[in-house]
């Protein structure tokens, strides 16, 4: 019999807090209206956007044509080697792309990248506070580049890149 009243009771205080917690979400709610959707954001930290992770976001610009396309800040700036056929060298030069004229850019990196026979090379990225920097850099082979990244409203945008390889 004590059992059943025990059980009785604590039915009644999870139903008492529960009606409590719908009351107290509508007024939340009714609250929130009161406010515009900037003030919001600015009294309460947790609604905030929060900063996709970098890593991840790479992965998806590496496999997902369409985010890819989405996530570069059109026409993009680069930063080119070229023959120079008067000096018989390598020049750098500067380059507009238009979206268009984009081709696909896979930056997955696998670690044995670094030990293959042909083409070897490291893959490292550098970070500022809003900005990031994908660094690929060959052994004995002249690969070298520079993909330059910026967080917008906690999303990475590819901004510039660097392929200077010979």
């Amino acid at each position: 019999m004590k059992i059943i009243c025990f059980i009785l009771i604590e039915l009644a205080i999870l139903q008492s807090s529960c009606s409590s917690e719908k009351t107290n979400d509508k007024s939340i709610v009714a609250n929130s209206k009161t406010f515009s959707a900037s003030q919001f954001n600015q009294n309460n930290p947790q609604s905030v956007a929060v900063s996709e992770n970098f890593y991840d976001f790479l992965e998806k610009f590496s496999t997902d044509r369409i985010f890819q396309l989405k996530r570069i800040v059109f026409p993009i700036k680069a930063v080119v080697s070229d023959l120079d056929d008067e000096e018989e060298g390598i020049i750098l030069k500067e380059e507009i792309i238009q979206k268009q004229e984009w081709e696909h850019l896979d930056l997955t990196y696998d670690s044995t990248y670094i030990t293959r026979e042909c083409d070897q090379y490291y893959q490292d990225v550098l970070f500022e506070p809003d900005s990031a920097i994908v660094e690929l850099r060959g052994i004995n082979n002249g690969i070298y580049a520079n993909y330059y990244f910026k967080r917008e409203g906690g999303q990475w945008y590819l901004v510039a890149l660097e392929e200077t390889s010979f």
